[in-house]
C-alpha cells in the first residue's frame, strides 16, 4: 500500500474511533497511569512520554498537555500517541517550567476526569543522541538471543550494533564508549570465536586480550578521557544457584585484578601493588574525570570466610600517570560500608568530576539479582555520601552511567515487574539533588513492555549514531589472526 494512503487511512480511523468526552465525573485524585510519569523531570527534545491508564478496565484515555503560555497538544486512544514534532516544540517552550497534563478516561460508559499532574522540563539539555545497551533473554545460558542496540532518544528508533546471531555460539558483553563517543568504544564477545572488539583511531580491531600475566579477558572497561587507555577488570567468575530467598542466582569472583589496556601499542599495563596477591580482588574500575585516578572495588578475601554472604567490597582508588604509563604507589580507601554490611559495585565518576555513583547491596559483586541493591552518590568536594532514596525502589537498581554534561544519568531497575530490568533516566543537579526517574519512553509502553521478554543492562549515553559492519566484525572474530596483546 502507498505510504501516503496508509497514513491517510490511519488518520481517518483515528478520527472515526475518537469520542468527545461527555457527562464527565470529576475524580479528586491524580490518575494511575503506566508508566508513572507524574512529577518527573525530563529534558526538552526527549521522545513523547506516551502512557495509558494502569488498569485495563479503561477503554479510552483522552489527554491534553499544555505549556504555561497556553499552547497544547491532545491525544486519545487506548494509550496516548503524541505527534513527535508537536511534543518536541511543546517541551522546548516549557524549558525551565512545567507541562500541565489533564487526563480524562472512559471506563464502561462513564468518562472520568482526574486532578491534573505536572511534568517539569529541565533547563539542562540531555547532551546525547541516544542510549546504547544490551538486551538479553531471561535465561542463564541463552546466548543466541542477545545483542547490543542503540536507541534514538528523540524518537522511538532502535538499531542493532552487534547481535549474537551474527556469530554462532557467541555471548555478547557490554558496549562501553569513551564518554558516549560513537567512534571510540569496545565490547567483548565470549565463545569459541571470542575476542575484544575495539573501535578507536578510525579503525575497528579484534584483540585477543588473554595472556599469561592476567587472569582472563578484559571486562568492565572504563576509558581514559584522552581515549588512548582503557582501565579494565580481568576476572575469573562463577555463576552459582542457592537457596537464599529472592537471591536464587549469584555471580562471584574467584579471582579479579584491575589493569589498563593501551589501545595504540596493544599493551597491558599492570601494577604489583594491586595485582600482587590472589587473596585481594579488584574489579569495576572507573577513571576519574581528569584521568589521574582509577576508582575500583576491592575485597580482601583473606580476611573473610569462604561464604559469599561474607564478601563485602569497598571503594578504593589508585593514581595513574598516562605519560609514564604507571600506577601510583599507594591505595586509598574512599568508601567503606562494611559496618553497614553492604558491598559496593559499579562505581561511575561523573564527567564534571563532582560525583561518584555506585550500587550497594547486602554482599557480593553482582547486584543485578539483589532486590535490595540501591544507588548511592558520593559528592567528591566534601565526601558527602547518601543513598538516593527518591530514585531507588523496593527492587533492584544496578547498571548506571552519566551523560556528558553530568546532569542526567541512566540506570536499570526491576521495579516494573520484579522480573525484567527496564531503563530509567533521572536528573541530577550540581549539588547532587536527583529527580524522580522516568522510564525510557516507548510509542505504546504497556503493549511494548508486555511483549518484550528481554532485560536491558549496561546502558550508556551515546553522542551519535553507532555504525558497525557486523559481518566484518564477525569475520575478524572468526579469524585466527586476532591482535595479541603484550
Amino acid at each position: 500500500m502507498n505510504k501516503h494512503l496508509f497514513a491517510l487511512l490511519t488518520s481517518f480511523l483515528a478520527i472515526a474511533c475518537s469520542e468527545k468526552p461527555h457527562n464527565i465525573q470529576e475524580i479528586g485524585t491524580t490518575p494511575e497511569i503506566y508508566p508513572d510519569y507524574i512529577g518527573v523531570e525530563i529534558p526538552a527534545g526527549i521522545a513523547p512520554l506516551n502512557f495509558s491508564m494502569a488498569s485495563n478496565s479503561f477503554s479510552l484515555v483522552d489527554v491534553i498537555v499544555s505549556s504555561a503560555d497556553g499552547t497544547s497538544i491532545n491525544s486519545q486512544g487506548l494509550a496516548t500517541d503524541f505527534d513527535i514534532d508537536d511534543w518536541h516544540a511543546l517541551t522546548q517552550k516549557a524549558k525551565g517550567d512545567s507541562l500541565k497534563v489533564e487526563v480524562r478516561a472512559k471506563i464502561k460508559k462513564q468518562w472520568l476526569s482526574f486532578v491534573p499532574f505536572y511534568i517539569h522540563v529541565s533547563n539542562d539539555s540531555l547532551d546525547a543522541y541516544g542510549l546504547t545497551y544490551r538486551r538479553i533473554e531471561p535465561g542463564y545460558r541463552v546466548f543466541n538471543m542477545m545483542g547490543l542496540y542503540e536507541r534514538n532518544l528523540s524518537n522511538f528508533d532502535e538499531t542493532d550494533i552487534f547481535v549474537s546471531s551474527e556469530l554462532v555460539g557467541s555471548c555478547v558483553n557490554c558496549h562501553t564508549a569513551n564518554r558516549g563517543s560513537n567512534e571510540q568504544f569496545m565490547f567483548h564477545v565470549r565463545g569459541d570465536n571470542g575476542g575484544t572488539v575495539v573501535r578507536s583511531n578510525g579503525k575497528t580491531e579484534v584483540v585477543n586480550t588473554k595472556c599469561d600475566k592476567i587472569i582472563g579477558s578484559l571486562v568492565y572497561p572504563s576509558w581514559h578521557p584522552d581515549g588512548r587507555f582503557v582501565a579494565c577488570s580481568s576476572n575469573s567468575t562463577r555463576q552459582t544457584f542457592n537457596m537464599i530467598k529472592d537471591k536464587r542466582i549469584e555471580v562471584l569472583d574467584l579471582e579479579s585484578d584491575v589493569v589498563v589496556y593501551d589501545t595504540e601499542n596493544h599493551n597491558i599495563i599492570t601494577s604489583d601493588l594491586i595485582n600482587k596477591t590472589d587473596t585481594i580482588f579488584e574489579t569495576f574500575p572507573s577513571f576519574s574525570a581528569d584521568g589521574k585516578k582509577i576508582y575500583y572495588c576491592s575485597e580482601d578475601y583473606a580476611s573473610q570466610s569462604i561464604e559469599v554472604t561474607d564478601m563485602h567490597y569497598i571503594l578504593c582508588s589508585i593514581d595513574f600517570d598516562a605519560e609514564t604509563q604507571t600506577f601510583g604507589n599507594r591505595i586509598d580507601t574512599i568508601v567503606d560500608l562494611r559496618d553497614q554490611h553492604l558491598s559496593i559495585a559499579l562505581p561511575r565518576t561523573s564527567p564534571d568530576g563532582r560525583f561518584i555513583m555506585f550500587t550497594a547491596c547486602d554482599y557480593g559483586t553482582f547486584p543485578i539479582w539483589h532486590k535490595e541493591a540501591d544507588l548511592w552518590l558520593l559528592r567528591l568536594s566534601d565526601n558527602k555520601l547518601c543513598r538516593i532514596d527518591n530514585v531507588n525502589s523496593d527492587d533492584t537498581e544496578s547498571f548506571h552511567n552519566w551523560s556528558n554534561n553530568s546532569r542526567w544519568f541512566v540506570f536499570s531497575s526491576r521495579r516494573d515487574d520484579g522480573l525484567f530490568t527496564r531503563l530509567y533516566i533521572a536528573h541530577c543537579d550540581e549539588n547532587g539533588v536527583c529527580s524522580k526517574p522516568f522510564m525510557l519512553p516507548q510509542r505504546n509502553p504497556k503493549e511494548y513492555y508486555s511483549r518484550l521478554f528481554n532485560s536491558y543492562n549496561t546502558p550508556d549515553f551515546a553522542t551519535g549514531k553507532v555504525v558497525t559492519d557486523q559481518k566484518s566484525i564477525s569475520s575478524k572474530l572468526s579469524s585466527s589472526n586476532k591482535i595479541q596483546v603484550k
